[in-house]
């Protein structure tokens, strides 16, 4: 109700304050380290934390005397704490700019929520848990959802402390701020911070605290950017699987890739010894058991040689996957001549030109659609190899299956680059700064190249690089999906049809190969229609989340690795395929 003087919303009554106080927050509890009287209670407390589940203690004034009261237990979490005092606060004049900041309303946000943490490595929250707390007090939600899609693009989680044990100090604080890493909206996870601050100023708190990691320099640049200050207040959270990365040491000093990356962390975190070799070209070998293997990101020993040659060559690869059963576009050498080039693009209306050999999307033309254009890729893509190949242009959309020990773990669909306008800035300066996000979200493995296949793409949609593009307006700026060129990755394993997973299995099957990349063009990811594209023996793990795509690298490997539990299932369900070399 509104009060009848000022207007404003009147203030709910606070609760009685309480002693010993945890809030269950669905991913793990908030310990609120002020309300305890000693560090023994507080230490039990955390002890009880549920599994798979991440408990914070969280204003701790001693935590060396905590600490000294469990230190096989608990740790001094390596996060900073940061303040922003609400009453000298000032909400921004700035407009939001292509989707809108509201409370969360439906289990589908609950659901955009848990794929945005999973994205991020964050602990899932269980659905009915959110829906439950929708109308709750103490706790509250906050979503950016896109104006134009509805697709929910960032999410932030606040606490109203005088509600939840009534504080005498009348704060608040910020959790779980998370932005989907392929939003292409710039100012998401700012909305959201300043949103919460404004609701929780309108509600009477004092202050909005927050703890974020010391080396999240992103993040904590945005927080002092909103006025937010440092304070000496610390966080202890309990020794589990899930912060491993966090007390066990610092990270191997190589500036790995991320698909390196992603294995290296996953062999670490099970007790594997691993030897980076050349970081630069994502080298290393691992150790268990007595046993070693040599790798190159998801590239093994496991790998023959003739594998790789195969698929090293497009047309080959081509021929062994047609015979397997597996249905191929129509295929023919660029050096059949001039008038079977015009022939073959007379029968298909649109081709695809690239070189037989090579990855990453280089030297591949999609969409070709006269014989002038045909010419000219055909000797751009001989930059890359010298044999090149002409395929029939399958419609659909991209999608990649990675086959791990013959057995489908990731599927997602790969989208072309794309800008959407803002009414105020150039095409080029579009692509510059949603290039900036890609680079960022992928370790650096992400960029839209300003090149002439970029202009083409432009200039194919009626535009150049300098036209302004109205906001809103969404332009496709690649042909090819590939997330080298500034593609992007959705996943869509749960819901792929048995038929493109059979088909995946025979192209692994039909190459000899355990660790595999497939491509193929669909009409939905959800329907049984395909043709093979190629396969990529050294098939990136990254960007695959929420799919545990180094975990099953990793079993592959060290199958002894496995929780006995694990590894008693899959000797049940394949015990001829287990690896015990």
């Amino acid at each position: 109700m509104d009060h009848p003087e000022t207007g404003k919303a009147a203030a709910e009554p606070t609760t009685a304050p309480k002693t010993n106080y945890a809030l269950d927050c669905g991913w793990g509890r908030l310990i609120f380290g002020q309300t305890f009287t000693d560090p023994e209670t507080l230490i039990s407390v955390l002890q009880k934390e549920l599994p798979e589940r991440r408990d914070i203690a969280f204003y701790i004034k001693d935590p060396h005397v905590l600490l000294a009261n469990a230190p096989q237990e608990v740790f001094l979490d390596p996060s900073h704490s940061f303040r922003l005092d609400l009453t000298t606060y000032r909400p921004s004049d700035r407009q939001l700019s292509g989707f809108f900041v509201r409370r969360l309303t439906s289990k589908a946000d609950a659901d955009a929520i848990n794929r945005i943490f999973a994205m991020r490595g964050m602990v899932p929250v269980p659905l009915e848990f959110f829906w439950a707390q929708r109308d709750a007090r103490a706790i509250c939600y906050f979503v950016a959802e896109d104006e134009v899609t509805g697709e929910v693009l960032g999410t932030v989680t606040g606490v109203d402390h005088a509600r939840a044990f009534g504080d005498p100090e009348k704060g608040s604080s910020l959790w779980c701020l998370a932005v989907d890493p392929q939003a292409r909206q710039p100012g998401v996870g700012e909305a959201l911070v300043r949103r919460l601050a404004e609701y929780s100023a309108e509600r009477g708190a004092a202050y909005l605290d927050l703890s974020v990691m010391h080396d999240n320099k992103q993040a904590i640049a945005l927080y002092e950017k909103l006025g937010f200050e440092r304070v000496p207040l610390f966080t202890v959270k309990r020794k589990n699987p899930i912060n491993e990365t966090l007390f066990t040491g610092p990270e191997i000093d190589e500036a790995l890739n991320p698909y390196a990356k992603i294995i290296v962390d996953e062999a670490r975190r099970r007790g594997i010894l691993v030897e980076v070799t050349d970081a630069a070209g994502g080298f290393f070998r691992l150790s268990y058991g007595g046993q070693t293997v040599k790798c190159r990101e998801s590239l093994s020993e496991f790998t023959t040689a003739v594998a790789m040659s195969i698929c090293d060559d497009k047309a080959v690869t081509r021929r062994m996957v047609e015979a397997a059963g597996v249905r191929v576009p129509e295929q023919m050498s660029a050096d059949a001549g001039e008038e079977a080039i015009a022939a073959f693009l007379g029968k298909h209306g649109r081709v695809v030109v690239k070189p037989a050999r090579g990855e990453q999307g280089r030297g591949v033309f999609v969409g070709l659609e006269n014989l002038e254009d045909v010419q000219a890729a055909i000797e751009a893509a001989r930059k890359f190899a010298d044999t090149v190949l002409l395929e029939e242009c399958v419609e659909g959309q991209d999608l990649r299956l990675v086959v791990i020990n013959y057995r489908l773990v990731a599927a997602a669909i790969r989208r072309p680059a794309c800008v959407v306008g803002d009414g105020r800035r150039t095409i080029r300066q579009l692509i510059e700064a949603q290039s900036r996000r890609r680079s960022a979200a992928t370790g650096g493995e992400s960029t839209i190249p300003l090149d002439a296949e970029t202009e083409k793409v432009v200039a194919a949609a009626g535009h150049d690089l300098d036209t302004v593009l109205e906001e809103g307006t969404e332009l496709e700026v690649r042909k090819t999906a590939n997330l080298h060129t500034g593609g992007t990755i959705h996943d869509v394993t749960d819901g792929v049809h048995p038929a493109l997973v059979e088909a995946a299995v025979k192209v692994a099957r039909a190459i000899e190969i355990p660790v595999v990349g497939v491509d193929f063009m669909v009409t939905s990811p959800r329907g049984p229609d395909y043709a093979f594209i190629e396969a990529n023996e050294r098939p990136g793990l990254a960007n695959h989340e929420p799919q545990p795509t180094a975990e099953r690298f990793i079993d592959l490997l060290f199958p002894l690795s496995m929780p006995s539990a694990m590894r008693q299932a899959v000797q049940e369900l394949a015990p001829a395929r287990m690896n015990t070399r």
